[in-house]
């Protein structure tokens, strides 16, 4: 059977969609529709944007950041418009080309404020076609009085105008003329008008709805006068344009101004669906249909030539209608004044909305609001996108070897782009394993080799029996992790930047000798490697025969590289899409490229909150998330406080730390909260109006993870150029190592540790008095727990926490070491001296050796609360060890509070 739309084509008729919505161009739908030849072109006004935008949330991450830095309503609507028709004009471009010009138009319409003033029109004519600076879009603009003068002078600008609300037969032959006018005015300046098109775009349906009600029920004309009255337009247009007046336009390449059916839904049920269409197929025609007229017409419509049958017939009709007292001149001119009113009440409803959207979203910045603008328009200003993206050091630091380390750690800005060649080989590999028969898979890796991993495996809700994280010293959770996994059907994932990461080295030690306990000559298949090319790791990889090596980009710091294959890896193992994942990081990215206004960069404005309010005091970044994203948090952690605690600054993520009370909160907080679409906490709004400031970001569902992998990245390097230190070095990580270095070879040479400064708990009393005196507010208190982590320890951690934050109403964050030395230790000893640090550690009640290194986990982790304790000490940072002996337990450090 052949279809109605490919048949309509064919007789020299175009469908456009008279329909627009962000959903369908980001969802594939739109390019779909296009590539199957529903559609070939797309018409926009007030009414199709503002049921777009009022009746979805789909531009809320677009408007959020606007809203934060400042725009009116007004101005974020035409930037959400511009990006809209842009994007469609992008998917049409191929059929714009294909036909020569004649087709593949997106239609962007003028402020219907603006219906009755030239000038005004004209200038936003001229502006819009600028800005979104693409050939195969048209400017709407109304066939009023004020608007004929202004389509002449836009065709003579070059512009391609689609003529709006034409409804009488006298409108459009000024429409006509001002076409033809202008095509001769730009030829007498001595222009080119070869690819000057338009349309001219007729209401139809309206005309019924108008007369009808005129009539009485039982009339032969009801349902008949928009037909005829198109009709006889399409008469008048075959007499211009076949006149010697075009004839002459012709010889210089001017093209028709094709006649479009607009407003072609049935407005009464008692007329078939499909009648404004199936009535008004011609050569040289358009007819834009809403979605339910397409779907209509590509089921049951008829398709043939129609436009010509019955034009006696439709001049008979229009003049019985005149013998009635109903005077076509009467009613087109009622319905121009309410087609102008329609649009600008559509217009100032999307306003409305639009602003009803802004005040919620500034409302919650609080003091911040203002700061926050002027700091994104000082960050357009100097640059700053674009110098991030031109890889300029300058950014960050003038110093000539923080400038030679930028220069080698911006890849994860491209990351969506270059890691898309790798991923056939990931895909592959996890195909491979997966029938190979491997079902669980353990990660042995520390910081940003491990963090997203996990993050990862929970936002998606791998089961955790299947996927897991080992990135810890503690002899009892390195067995505890062991007894989950069993060796013959375990796939081990090495994972290290370096290749040379203590504890990596550690856990591989380890888990290799059980394995070739078990498995004999066989335990290589069992193992991969993560790493960057050239490193100890890989060298001992090939060594061992392990199953696979993947590089990663070298440049590409470990705690952005989520998106490389430290993330990419384990996420085709865990059976994530990793095609629909790198997209969605895609999707962030392009929003964050240096042409996209810094209002507009999701990435930008955000780290300028985050820079922003650590400089007005407001350091602690306290992340807030539905059920389900808790894990974001750990991620978000190692990045910001990796990234900006240094030179005596930086920002403190709060994670974890359950909501209080308004008045448990000082004024240096930033609340982030991380929610599932639809589902907000009305908890927080007790804090945003107390004053505290609020972000709000939805993820609809977990692939926007990887959306927000890049927002915060971008982020956190912004935030960084605010607060003016190197996004991408850690300066005082290295000294911890040093120490527990001096520690291990300690205990070899004398065979035991120092014990180190500790108070026991039946001591600690006293001593906790003495150390929470010191708080100050803009304090926190880091809790640094040398202890295995679980889900009761993290409960009795959390009772802690909120009982010193009680006791001092300074922010709390708990650290398990040492995984936190690779996150926020960067931070602890480069960042502020606003921390107080309660290290907790403990008698192992279980240790084994860690084959081959001559000293047991528990020794190793013990060397490592040595020198975290050392280095924290060195920098006069107020500190306090807390050292649970056998047959003391958190419980009954507890109790003493």
């Amino acid at each position: 059977m052949t279809n109605p739309i490919s048949a309509l084509t064919a007789l020299g008729q175009s469908l456009w969609y008279d329909n627009i919505q962000r959903r369908l161009l980001e969802n594939g739908e739109l390019a779909a529709m296009i590539e199957r030849g529903d559609i070939r072109g797309v018409t926009s006004n007030p009414t199709i944007f503002h049921n777009a935008i009022a009746k979805s949330n789909d531009y809320d991450s677009a408007l959020t950041p606007l809203a934060m830095s400042g725009w009116s309503s007004e101005q974020i609507f035409w930037q959400l418009a511009v990006e809209d028709i842009r994007a469609a004009c992008d998917l049409f471009l191929p059929l714009y080309n294909q036909t020569e010009g004649v087709d593949g138009y997106v239609s962007l319409e003028v402020s219907p404020y603006l219906a009755n003033d030239t000038e005004g029109t004209i200038s936003q004519a001229k502006h819009l076609w600028q800005t979104v600076n693409r050939p195969n879009l048209m400017i709407k603009i109304p066939a009023t009085k004020a608007g004929i003068p202004a389509i002449r002078r836009a065709i003579a600008e070059g512009i391609n105008v689609n003529v709006t609300l034409i409804f009488s037969l006298e409108r459009y032959q000024e429409v006509m003329d001002a076409y033809l006018s202008g095509l001769e005015d730009r030829l007498l300046a001595g222009g080119d008008i070869e690819r000057i098109h338009s349309v001219a775009s007729f209401f139809v349906s309206r005309v019924d709805s108008k007369i009808d009600p005129k009539l009485p029920e039982n009339s032969p004309l009801r349902g008949k006068a928009a037909i005829a009255n198109a009709k006889l337009a399409y008469d008048e247009f075959r007499k211009v344009f076949g006149g010697a007046r075009f004839g002459k336009l012709q010889m210089a390449k001017a093209n028709l101004q094709r006649p479009l059916w607009a407003s072609t839904s049935t407005k009464n049920p008692a007329y078939p669906d499909t009648i404004y269409v199936d009535n008004l197929i011609g050569p040289a025609t358009v007819n834009t249909v809403p979605p339910q007229t397409l779907v209509a017409f590509k089921d049951h419509g008829k398709a043939a030539e129609t436009i010509m049958e019955g034009l006696d017939e439709a001049r008979q009709q229009i003049a019985e209608l005149e013998k009635l007292g109903i005077l076509m001149s009467t009613v087109t001119q009622e319905l121009e004044e309410e087609g102008v009113k329609a649009f600008a009440d559509a217009f100032t409803a999307l306003l409305a909305t639009v602003e009803d959207r802004r005040q919620t979203i500034v409302s919650r910045l609080g003091e911040l609001a203002q700061p926050l603008a002027e700091r994104v328009a000082a960050l357009e200003a100097q640059n700053t996108a674009r110098r991030i993206w031109q890889i300029d050091p300058s950014v960050w630091t003038d110093d000539p070897a923080g400038q030679a380390e930028i220069r080698i750690r911006l890849g994860w800005l491209s990351l969506p782009e270059t890691s898309r060649p790798a991923l056939p080989e990931i895909q592959e590999f996890a195909a491979h394993v997966h029938a190979a028969g491997f079902t669980h898979f353990l990660l042995l890796g520390m910081g940003g080799s491990s963090l997203a991993p996990e993050v990862m495996s929970l936002v998606f809700d791998i089961q955790h029996s299947t996927f897991s994280i080992l990135d810890s010293t503690d002899p009892g959770q390195v067995a505890e992790t062991a007894a989950k996994f069993p060796l013959e059907k375990t796939l081990f994932l090495v994972a290290s930047k370096s290749g040379g990461t203590a504890e990596v080295s550690a856990m591989f030690d380890y888990f290799w000798a059980k394995a070739t306990a078990a498995l004999g000559e066989n335990a290589g298949k069992h193992f991969i490697a993560i790493t960057d090319p050239g490193t100890s790791l890989e060298k001992l990889a090939r060594e061992r025969g392990f199953a696979r090596i993947f590089n990663a980009d070298p440049l590409v710091g470990g705690r952005y590289s989520a998106l490389t294959h430290f993330g990419l890896v384990p996420a085709a193992l865990m059976g994530i899409d990793i095609e629909k994942f790198l997209a969605r990081a895609g999707w962030m990215s392009a929003q964050c490229q240096p042409d996209v206004p810094a209002a507009r960069n999701p990435g930008l404005v955000l780290g300028a909150l985050m820079g922003q309010a650590a400089l007005q005091g407001r350091d602690k970044l306290t992340i807030v998330t539905d059920p389900g994203l808790e894990s974001i948090g750990s991620w978000l952690e190692q990045l910001i406080a990796e990234s900006t605690g240094k030179q005596g600054k930086g920002i403190v993520p709060v994670d974890l730390e359950p909501l209080g009370n308004p008045s448990e909160y000082g004024k240096d907080r930033v609340f982030v909260y991380l929610c599932k679409s639809g589902e907000h906490d009305s908890a927080l709004n007790a804090l945003q109006q107390a004053g505290q400031p609020l972000v709000v970001f939805d993820l609809a569902d977990p692939y926007d993870l990887a959306a927000e992998f890049y927002r915060w990245e971008f982020a956190t390097a912004v935030a960084c150029a605010v607060l003016g230190v190197n996004a991408f070095d850690q300066p005082d990580v290295q000294d911890a190592k040093d120490r527990t270095k001096a520690k291990i070879a300690e205990y070899r040479a004398n065979g035991a540790l120092p014990a180190g400064e500790f108070v026991r708990v039946d001591e600690a009393a006293t001593a906790l008095e003495a150390f929470l005196a010191q708080a100050r507010p803009g304090d926190y208190i880091a809790i640094n727990a040398y202890l295995r982590r679980n889900p009761a320890m993290q409960a009795a951690l959390t009772e802690l926490r909120l009982k010193l934050r009680a006791r001092t109403g300074c922010a709390t964050t708990v650290g398990f070491g040492p995984r936190f030395l690779h996150s926020t230790g960067q931070l602890h000893k480069g960042g502020a001296d606003n921390g107080l640090f309660l290290q907790i550690t403990a008698d192992s009640t279980s240790d084994f050796d860690i084959p081959s290194q001559g000293m047991t986990f528990g020794t190793l982790e013990r060397a490592q609360a040595l020198g975290d304790y050392e280095a924290l000490a060195a920098r006069n940072r107020r500190i306090l060890r807390i050292h649970l002996q056998q047959g003391a337990a958190l419980k009954d450090l507890l109790a003493k509070l």
